[in-house]
């Protein structure tokens, strides 16, 4: 019964992770119809930018949440205005955006390499091997706290979505750009800020994840393709949906080890995601515009 409280923990803890990865990739694809390869990237650009924060300057990787955060953006913004607004429209920019987006996430990776080498990193801070008791069984205290920050994200993104002038600009772009040509809403401007929220999330998933495990400049392809089931298990553009799918995954993978090898438990994912598209393409909770 203890074991099965301790993977249950683990399982909710790590579901909060894998939203905070996915949610960034969601709300791109939701309002800019894009695959953003470049979400790679930015994970592990997020990672080794709160490293040389904490190791450089001594800031505490939780502190640094919002340096990561304004960085992150303003790279997305960036990204956006110089390259991918001259995408064509229609279809995520077909292929032409896959090929540049996965561009940008070479670029960064090798960049990556020449500035820190292919060495593992870590984020080491006084409370890494510091652990909380917690029905019975005892928890890293670095992934309560990631799992804290992973509460008040879809939070913030919701009521930033529901509540604000610039939430509801962006769900109306999101069901139809046109019409809001029509009624003033600078819908360039929309999909620029929408792509540095999107790069942001992805920042801040990079340093949360650097918290708990290694990295190097290869770190970001694995995480890629967990997000990408977590977003299509949710049903593309849905909150809500990704923050479900996300447990079902955490679930599926931690419960797998009772009966599959530790090295095959990452693969019922990718299963669970073929099933997904063969039998209910919509997601499992259905899809929804930002919702």
């Amino acid at each position: 019964m203890q074991r099965f409280l301790d993977l249950a923990v683990s399982a909710v803890l790590l579901a909060g992770l894998y939203a905070t990865m996915a949610y960034g990739l969601g709300l791109v694809y939701g309002v800019l119809r894009l695959v953003n390869l470049a979400h790679a990237g930015v994970l592990m650009g997020g990672a080794y930018l709160g490293f040389v924060l904490h190791r450089r300057l001594g800031i505490d990787p939780y502190l640094s949440i919002p340096l990561v955060l304004v960085a992150s953006f303003g790279f997305g913004v960036l990204v956006y205005r110089g390259l991918v607004r001259h995408l064509p429209r229609g279809a995520g920019g077909g292929p032409q955006s896959l090929l540049l987006l996965f561009g940008v996430w070479l670029v960064l990776r090798n960049a990556a390499y020449l500035l820190f080498t292919g060495d593992d990193r870590v984020i080491r801070t006084p409370y890494s091997t510091r652990a909380v008791q917690l029905l019975g069984g005892f928890v890293s205290v670095s992934r309560v706290a990631v799992f804290a920050v992973a509460l008040l994200v879809p939070l913030v993104l919701q009521l930033v979505l529901s509540r604000t002038y610039l939430g509801m600009a962006i769900r109306a772009v999101a069901q139809n750009a046109p019409s809001c040509t029509l009624v003033g809403i600078d819908v360039e401007r929309v999909y620029a800020l929408t792509f540095g929220v999107g790069t942001a999330l992805a920042g801040l998933a990079g340093l949360l994840s650097a918290t708990l495990f290694s990295f190097n400049p290869a770190f970001g392809a694995g995480e890629l393709l967990k997000s990408f089931v977590v977003v299509v298990l949710g049903g593309l553009g849905s909150v809500v949906g990704t923050g479900l799918a996300a447990l079902l995954l955490a679930v599926v993978e931690v419960f797998a080890i009772l009966v599959l090898p530790a090295y095959l438990t990452s693969a019922v994912g990718f299963v669970m995601l073929v099933l997904v598209l063969v039998l209910r393409p919509s997601g499992l909770f259905g899809q929804r515009v930002l919702g």
